[in-house]
């Protein structure tokens, strides 16, 4: 059993404030629900309208899984910032003496566990609608690999984003440019984990780790700054 007095108080912070979204999420079930019915109809739509040969199929499909990936996840991010301000519980958070760099991990530890709850349960039904072979331990570190560094970003501009009037067309014009690497790193790696090619899948894999250090301690060191109105 974790002796929670053995904890610092940053770690204690972080877990406190990771429990409470995830608490808030499951009687909301706001984000899970809704980006999981658009990943499910991401790929559903996208099923019927391209004609699949076998051949071609472990090519096209990963941008697809990923694109449904990707907006379902910019739907969380967009509620993650922009409802705490609604509700004013994020203007409690900032006057409690509370480090800004916790509320970002926090928040981006959230941001990540609930794409990936999304993620879970739309693998399975993507392998059988696109009827793709895959190596499962590849494809899912693959996946995790890139929805930290896709949540790590998304969680930065989702804060800056939800200062303006225009959040909802300011998210995706600043996220999508910024995760450009780690969307191809993304796609390439699963196109790699479908066709069991481990020794080429590497450099990708290593671009994607690097990607999540970098941003990660980007986004930590500048949040303060962010967060702050003035």
């Amino acid at each position: 059993m974790t002796d929670r007095s053995a904890r610092s108080p940053f770690i204690s912070t972080v877990l406190t404030l990771v429990w409470r979204d995830i608490v808030a999420e499951y009687r909301s079930r706001e984000i899970v629900g809704g980006g999981a019915v658009f990943a499910l109809l991401a790929l559903v739509v996208f099923n019927f309208a391209i004609d699949f040969r076998q051949d071609t199929a472990e090519d096209v499909a990963p941008g697809i899984l990923w694109i449904g990936f990707a907006f379902a996840g910019m739907l969380g991010f967009g509620r993650s910032f922009a409802g705490e301000r609604e509700r004013g519980t994020l203007d409690g958070l900032l006057l409690a003496p509370v480090d800004r760099g916790a509320i970002y991990l926090a928040r981006a530890i959230t941001n990540t566990l609930l794409m990936g709850v999304v993620e879970l349960v739309s693998l399975p039904i993507f392998v059988g609608l696109y009827n793709v072979s895959v190596a499962w331990g590849a494809l899912l570190l693959t996946t995790a690999l890139g929805t930290i560094g896709f949540s790590g970003a998304g969680t930065l501009v989702a804060a800056i984003a939800s200062n303006t009037r225009a959040r909802e067309v300011l998210l995706p014009l600043l996220l999508l440019p910024l995760t450009v690497p780690v969307l191809i790193a993304s796609v390439k790696a699963s196109a790699l984990a479908m066709g069991a090619r481990p020794v080429e899948q590497l450099p990708w894999t290593q671009l994607l780790l690097g990607f999540d250090v970098i941003v990660i301690a980007a986004s930590f060191l500048v949040f303060e700054y962010v967060l702050d109105p003035s």
